[in-house]
């Protein structure tokens, strides 16, 4: 009988953020497939955790990835991790994940801290409608495409940065997409966590001051829609009725309907009420 593949989230820096369900799960398996063991082995041993670990990361994620899998299907529960956060989130569990769906193995995630979404929830941007952008390409024209076919994109955007290349980032963001308003989050549950709302431009004069230090996570205004709502204001309320009728929850339903026409969220429920 084919054993489970258990995709476990791990503290983006407060170890106190590990959940009691990752602790037992991660207590139980057979084995963990670990980013870098180095790292994981020090969450290991803070709980007292003694399962012994492969090393799973990009450079052998296709070889290891498939011996991984054998052995889950040969009967063994595996716990698949990454070094920080929720695994195949810019992470090469996301390889894993896919070939044990193509082998039908069994596939159970443990929630755990995200980066992302934790960065995106104290950014004072629009949580209605987000695009997680990951890390964006070394390469100076891949990161140009990248940022073009995002000019018009209305979503609040998330990507991940290192320090060396944050400036570089900024100014890239800044010429390509305009100034626009920006979270950024840097050092998310660590003793340093610091987050920044500014503009692109005063984030580019602040960083051009300072030396950026630590892991950052940037959370960007989405693009302005330039065409004018498609519905009148009475008819969104009336689409946002509707789903009521039908038992969505107020906040629900203004949300939805002010996410889909660009009014505000108050204006739809006030419309309600």
């Amino acid at each position: 009988m084919s054993g489970t593949l258990y995709v476990t989230g791990t503290p983006i820096g407060n170890l106190s953020d590990f959940s009691p369900r990752a602790v037992e799960t991660l207590k139980a398996v057979d084995f963990i497939a670990a980013e870098d063991t180095r790292v994981t082995v020090k969450l290991l041993n803070h709980f007292d955790i003694k399962r012994p670990m492969v090393s799973y990361h990009e450079h052998n994620l296709r070889e290891r990835g498939e011996a991984i899998i054998e052995r889950i299907l040969n009967g063994e529960n595996c716990a698949v991790v990454s070094d920080a956060g929720m695994p195949c989130v810019s992470d090469p569990g996301e390889d894993l994940v896919r070939l044990a769906a193509e082998k039908g193995v069994p596939t159970v995630v443990i929630p755990g801290p995200s980066a992302a979404v934790s960065a995106l929830c104290i950014s004072g941007l629009s949580t209605s409608r987000f695009s997680f952008e990951g890390f964006l390409s070394t390469n100076k024209r891949n990161r140009q495409l990248h940022l073009e076919s995002l000019k018009n994109d209305t979503h609040t955007l998330i990507f991940y940065e290192a320090p060396h290349k944050l400036l570089t980032t900024l100014r890239d963001m800044e010429r390509v997409l305009g100034d626009r308003r920006i979270s950024i989050g840097r050092e998310l549950t660590k003793i340093h966590e610091e987050v920044i709302r500014t503009t692109l431009r005063e984030a580019i004069a602040f960083y051009e001051e300072k030396t950026p230090k630590g892991e950052f996570v940037l959370v960007l205004e989405g693009a302005t829609p330039e065409t004018e709502p498609q519905i009148s204001l009475e008819g969104a309320i009336e689409e946002a009725k509707q789903l009521v009728a039908e038992g969505e929850r107020l906040t629900e339903a203004a949300k939805k309907i002010s996410a889909q026409y660009g009014y505000k969220k108050s204006e739809i429920y006030n419309g309600l009420i």
